[in-house]
């Protein structure tokens, strides 16, 4: 059985997979460019990182990429440099734009002014239909599996056919995405492609430290747990010594305040811990993972990740 056609605004990518948006150095220009000439998608995270980084992310990937490749920016609305990221993307002539941590009307008015897709991150069919009616060019359905923070208790395979139903542009399942055999059943409940973060970490071109791609293959199936950060949400995490440290209700000691997000509650600096992390301290900040990362066993090429996929997804039909 072939792959689906996913197409996005004008993208047409060989394979209907997004690479997911992981913010403070795990998907930059690196992966995302390795993502995009495998021919799926990939996204450059602008959270953690300057403006003129990103600039510098978006044009390396951009002499990286083959002449199909697509590279897009994710930014987050929770963030206080949300706008100036996303007009640095859009004047950058990204792909298109994608967004999560809450909805700006204005994000689609500056898309449609440089004619770039925006693409939103949802967890129901009421936020789906709110996006396409404010100019989504498409929809990333993120269920309870997901890595990072959550916007939902329910799983993925129970909200995706409610957001298929509810919209008419193109639906993207992302949240425990990491077989053939699951962008088949994604793709069999409507869904037009996946998105896939938690596999593409543990991969050779991941922007990620060595030593933060191993906490992933080592991960047992009982070490991912729930935390709930400074934004509100909960977060999906890799147990380690920092996640005992928050996992009570006090307050801990912020070594530096990098005033990022538009609400905080200030009990630790979220930013910061995610800085530690991907700086190669993975038992004293957050290592952000989806619910299956136990399932990895290696790390692999993105080549080899995405031709994996192809197979098993072909082998399912």
């Amino acid at each position: 059985m072939s792959l689906p056609q996913l197409k996005i605004g004008h993208m047409e990518p060989k394979v209907p997979i997004l690479q997911g948006g992981m913010g403070v150095g795990i998907s930059l220009s690196g992966l995302a460019s390795a993502v995009a000439n495998a021919g799926g998608i990939g996204i450059i995270s602008g959270t953690g990182i300057s403006t003129e980084e990103l600039r510098f992310h978006i044009r390396r990937a951009k002499e990286l990429i083959n002449d199909t490749g697509y590279i897009g920016v994710n930014v987050l609305f929770a963030m206080n440099d949300f706008a100036e990221k996303m007009k640095a993307a859009l004047e950058e002539k990204v792909d298109f734009i994608i967004s999560g941590a809450g909805i700006s009307r204005d994000m689609y008015a500056w898309g449609k002014e440089f004619c770039v897709p925006v693409i939103s991150i949802v967890s129901s069919a009421k936020l789906a239909k709110l996006s396409e009616r404010l100019g989504a060019a498409a929809v990333v359905v993120e269920g309870h599996e997901a890595g990072g923070h959550l916007g939902t208790d329910r799983p993925l395979f129970e909200i995706l056919p409610e957001v298929v139903e509810a919209v008419k542009i193109p639906v993207i399942a992302a949240g425990g995405i990491l077989t053939g055999l699951d962008l088949a059943k994604a793709i069999r409940l409507g869904a037009s492609g996946v998105q896939m973060g938690t596999r593409f970490v543990a991969s050779e071109e991941c922007d990620a430290p060595l030593v933060f791609k191993e906490k992933y293959v080592h991960a047992k199936e009982e070490d991912t747990i729930l935390v709930k950060t400074t934004v509100g949400l909960q977060g999906r995490a890799i147990k380690n010594k920092f996640t005992e440290l928050i996992s009570g209700s006090g307050k801990l000691k912020i070594e530096k305040c990098h005033d990022c997000l538009k609400n905080c509650s200030y009990r630790f600096c979220t930013l910061d811990s995610l800085l530690k992390s991907v700086g190669g301290d993975v038992e004293n900040g957050l290592v952000f993972a989806g619910s299956r990362v136990a399932e990895i066993k290696k790390i692999m090429s993105v080549r080899d990740i995405i031709n994996t996929i192809t197979s098993e997804y072909r082998a399912a039909w």
